[in-house]
């Protein structure tokens, strides 16, 4: 018939609220997220949130965690630059969504909400394996490729904080050749690497 309007699967709505919570925190600030918001924005009823989350920070940690990027190094660990190159690629393709806008957001109101920006870490970040380069260096590790004596925090942190600090800097986000100098003259001369690794 006409005009109806087709039901929406269980996938869609999820994924239709995922998408207002994120929206609405980036719009309304994290202070004034309310599950009727949520849920009008997401053109749902509340009962369709409370029988997935309780809180409106629920909705919110999901709707990072699902959309936070998971690196996946090469099985073969045989390209350890390669790797360390894409995954900051795919650091910065990630932080120009509204979703690293939400993380954002949240780390800066640390001392208002704690618990939540902790969360940030512990269902979002770790629950996906780690952080980008982070997870390729540990990878390389695991299979025996890299000394994991090398791996100390600061090292493993080195391509995402430049990637920070080269977006502060210009506010832009850094361009592949920016990616590609960070690698070659931070992260593999810090694990004892050389540019043709």
């Amino acid at each position: 018939m006409a005009g109806t309007r087709t039901r929406r699967t269980d996938a869609e709505l999820v994924a239709a609220i995922r998408s207002a919570v994120i929206t609405e925190l980036n719009e309304v600030g994290l202070g004034k997220l309310t599950m009727e918001n949520i849920a009008l924005r997401a053109g749902t009823a509340k009962t369709s949130l409370y029988r997935r989350w309780s809180t409106p920070q629920a909705v919110l940690l999901d709707a990072l965690q699902a959309e936070f990027p998971q690196e996946h190094p090469t099985p073969s660990t045989d390209n350890l630059r390669q790797d360390l190159i894409d995954a900051l690629k795919l650091m910065v393709r990630w932080m120009a969504t509204p979703t690293a806008q939400a993380v954002v957001t949240i780390l800066m109101e640390r001392q208002r909400h704690p618990e939540l920006a902790e969360a940030i870490y512990t269902h979002v970040f770790d629950a996906k394996g780690g952080r980008f380069t982070s997870t390729v260096l540990h990878t390389y590790a695991d299979a025996g490729k890299l000394d994991p004596n090398f791996l100390t925090p600061v090292v493993t942190d080195i391509g995402e904080a430049l990637v920070m600090k080269k977006t502060f800097d210009s506010g832009e986000l850094p361009s592949d050749e920016t990616i590609t100098a960070i690698v070659d003259q931070a992260i593999l001369p810090a694990i004892g690497k050389k540019t043709d690794s």
